[in-house]
């Protein structure tokens, strides 16, 4: 087994930290670099590199003049990001891997299963249109300058910190309270959704194999409930038999809080199923391990086990009373 140098720029998120345990797994030589913040821990065999992301200076001091064999980015989000990224590591690494985001793919799909060579199109949220915009920049180094980039799009990927709602925890907490809990859309739509040890998998798969070089990748999992599901299952997790579940309009919501339409109207309210077949055929044993019915029950157990991180907003809190009202109205 060949011994990697792999950086990772973040390491400690719902799905870099998963990353970050299956290299060391694998046994890779691993650095992470970030402000060294988060209250998730680091494998002890994790050498850790303190500086803000953001500031050039800082990094190139963090780094010294050390190379690595990946680089790892988690934390670009706009082609700013990846220019400095292009600055600091161009020809310093053999693997720039950037981690993009399936909801650059077309909204609303024209068809599932949504492939690597399906559009990359979303009118409807900034979010995905900058990770499109890095996409370009980097597509554009490796046609010219031969850069030696990966490109993955995750989809809805979590862990037991991630409850994947639109209200978070105020959704549980409102479902143990007998209150109404809003879902948009009328909940039989299709969502995938992955756990971080799964998309793990595939990912570290990818690092340093030849093959990966200048390709983008999907990884999902093969699992896809629906959102009637995925609700249905936290509130058996959270001991609640009866739910109170109150459907509305992606729009309706959109509405009601403006925040709320981007990522519902341009992602989780379309069916979103995914071909996986262009990742598991360099990383064979890539596949979903960990359906929803057992994520949630991972989700309630971290939480009731941590009840500090139980966070209510009253004004959210508030705002779900007032739509919850509306839809029963307008019904």
């Amino acid at each position: 087994m060949t011994t990697r140098r792999v950086l990772y720029i973040g390491g400690t998120g719902t799905i870099s930290a998963a990353c970050v345990r299956r290299t060391v797994e694998t046994g890779n030589e691993v650095t992470v670099l970030n402000r060294g913040s988060s209250p998730r821990e680091l494998p002890p065999e994790v050498r850790q590199l303190v500086a803000d992301v953001r500031d050039p200076r800082a990094v190139r001091a963090a780094l010294g003049g050390a190379e690595f064999d990946v680089v790892a980015e988690f934390l670009a989000f706009t082609p700013e990001h990846v220019q400095q990224d292009l600055d600091l590591f161009e020809g310093r690494t053999g693997q720039y891997v950037f981690i993009s985001s399936a909801s650059a793919y077309e909204k609303p799909p024209r068809r599932v299963p949504v492939t690597e060579s399906t559009p990359l199109r979303n009118p409807f949220w900034q979010y995905s249109r900058d990770k499109i915009a890095c996409e370009d920049l980097l597509v554009d180094a490796h046609r010219r300058r031969g850069l030696p980039v990966t490109i993955v799009r995750p989809s809805h990927t979590y862990d037991e910190r991630s409850i994947p709602t639109i209200g978070h925890w105020i959704d549980i907490a409102r479902m143990r309270a007998g209150k109404p809990v809003v879902i948009h859309g009328d909940g039989t739509s299709l969502w995938t959704i992955t756990h971080s040890d799964d998309f793990a998998v595939a990912f570290a798969g990818l690092l340093g194999h030849p093959d990966a070089i200048g390709e983008a990748f999907t990884i999902t999992g093969s699992h896809a409930p629906t959102w009637n599901q995925i609700y249905g299952w936290l509130a058996a997790a959270a001991g609640v038999d009866e739910p109170s579940f109150v459907h509305v309009a992606s729009q309706t919501i959109a509405a009601f809080e403006p925040d709320l339409g981007p990522t519902l109207i341009g992602d989780k309210a379309h069916s979103m199923l995914f071909d996986n077949a262009k990742v598991t055929a360099l990383v064979p044993e890539f596949r979903t391990t960990i359906t929803f019915d057992e994520g949630a029950r991972r989700i309630l157990a971290h939480y009731d086990a941590h009840p500090e991180e139980q966070q209510v907003d009253a004004d959210r809190d508030a705002l779900f009373d007032r739509i919850a009202a509306h839809a029963r109205t307008a019904g």
